[in-house]
C-alpha cells in the first residue's frame, strides 16, 4: 500500500505510455495520458496534503535509458514516490527494424540497478507497473514469446523491492473480455483515452489511494 504525505512528490517515469506528449520545460504539464488523470485524481482528492506531480516518462525509452538518465531525472527530484512503468519498447526494438533486442537478463539487471539506487539513496515507495501487450494487430502476438519472459522479471522485482504492483497484462487482457483489444490501444501497445484511464484507475486501486 502507498501512502501519500503532506507535500508528497509523486514521479512517473517509463515510455512513451507515461511520456504522452508532457512538458519537457513545465512540470506542471504532465501530458495527455494516464499521468494526467492520476495528478488530477489524486489533486483533488488529496487537495489539503499539497502533493506534487512529475512526469519524466520519455517515449522510446527501455530500461537501459531510464538507469542511464536515473540521476537526472528521478533521483534528483528526492521524489517520496516513484512509479515506472518500463519494458514494451525493449520487447518492440526486437521486432522493428532496429533489430537491437534485450534480453530478460539485461532487463533483469538494469531493472535491478534502478530499484536498488532508490532504496540506496531515497526514502520513498516505489510502484512497478508491469509492461503490457494486446494482441492487435495480429503480428503483436508473436510479440508474447519476448514479453513474457520480462513481466515475469518485473513481477520478480516488485516482490523484492516495490511497496505496489500494478499488473496491467492481466488487467488489458481482461478488458479486451469487455470491448476489443483495439479499444484499449489501437496498435496493442499505446492506450487509447479508455486505455489511459484504465491504467489510472488500475493503479489507484493497486496502491489503495
Amino acid at each position: 500500500m502507498i501512502t501519500l504525505e503532506e507535500n508528497s512528490t509523486v514521479l512517473f517515469i517509463g515510455d512513451s505510455i507515461t511520456d504522452c506528449g508532457r512538458s519537457r520545460e513545465d512540470f506542471s504539464n504532465p501530458g495527455c495520458g494516464y499521468v494526467r488523470a492520476l495528478a488530477g485524481m489524486l489533486g483533488a482528492e488529496y487537495a489539503e496534503l499539497k502533493p506534487s506531480f512529475i512526469n519524466t516518462g520519455i517515449s522510446g525509452d527501455r530500461v537501459r535509458d531510464l538507469r542511464a538518465r536515473w540521476n537526472k531525472d528521478c533521483l534528483d527530484h528526492s521524489p517520496d514516490i516513484v512509479s515506472i512503468m518500463i519494458g514494451v519498447n525493449d520487447t518492440w526494438r526486437r521486432y522493428d527494424a532496429a533489430k537491437d533486442p534485450t534480453d530478460a537478463e539485461a532487463y533483469r539487471k538494469d531493472y535491478e540497478f534502478i530499484l536498488s539506487e532508490l532504496k540506496n539513496n531515497l526514502e520513498c515507495q516505489i510502484v512497478v507497473v508491469e509492461p503490457f501487450l494486446l494482441p492487435f494487430p495480429a503480428d503483436r502476438k508473436e510479440w508474447r514469446v519476448d514479453l513474457d519472459p520480462k513481466i515475469a522479471v518485473a513481477r520478480d522485482l516488485a516482490y523484492q523491492y516495490a511497496d505496489a504492483f500494478v499488473p496491467l497484462d492481466g488487467i488489458f487482457a481482461s478488458a479486451s473480455i469487455r470491448r476489443e483489444p483495439a479499444y484499449w490501444a489501437p496498435d496493442g501497445v499505446h492506450p487509447s483515452i479508455a486505455g489511459h484511464m484504465l491504467i489510472a484507475e488500475s493503479w489507484l486501486e493497486h496502491t489503495g489511494l
